[in-house]
């Protein structure tokens, strides 16, 4: 009669474990892996968060390099193409296109017709400097 649960302690089993269930061996565990689980996903997900935040620096940084080249090459080019009238209109006219692109000359040499440009952009916290040199075909270093 016990197998079937309705012994002396059949109550009991019911109440603990449900009725016809068999009781679960008890686990023990130390105090001290209690919650190990939810501090390793926070420190993974701190981990993932800071590897994610630094590959978006370094990929502003990158596009303010390539912003910067791009803006050397329109302002020499622009410089350039005033270099007959003088250095100072040259370099005016470099300044003039850096400016509508938002960034800076940092320094404007004309050496004949060939024209030496650098220039800085900022990005956020990010400041890329390029420079670009634009003149005649035949004007070859």
């Amino acid at each position: 009669m016990r197998n079937r649960g309705d012994g002396p302690t059949a109550g009991w089993w019911a109440h603990r474990w449900g009725r016809g269930a068999c009781p679960r061996p008890h686990r023990r565990t130390s105090s001290w892996d209690r919650g190990s689980a939810t501090v390793w996903a926070v420190l993974c997900g701190l981990a993932l968060c800071a590897v994610a935040a630094a590959v978006l620096g370094l990929g502003q940084a990158v596009a303010a390099r390539h912003r910067a080249g791009a803006v050397a090459d329109t302002a020499a080019l622009a410089a350039a193409d005033h270099a007959l009238w003088s250095a100072e209109e040259a370099c005016a006219a470099a300044r003039r296109v850096a400016g509508a692109q938002r960034a800076r000359v940092v320094r404007c040499r004309l050496e004949g017709a060939v024209a030496d440009v650098t220039v800085r952009v900022r990005a956020g916290p990010y400041a890329a400097v390029a420079r670009a040199r634009a003149g005649p075909a035949s004007a070859t270093p």
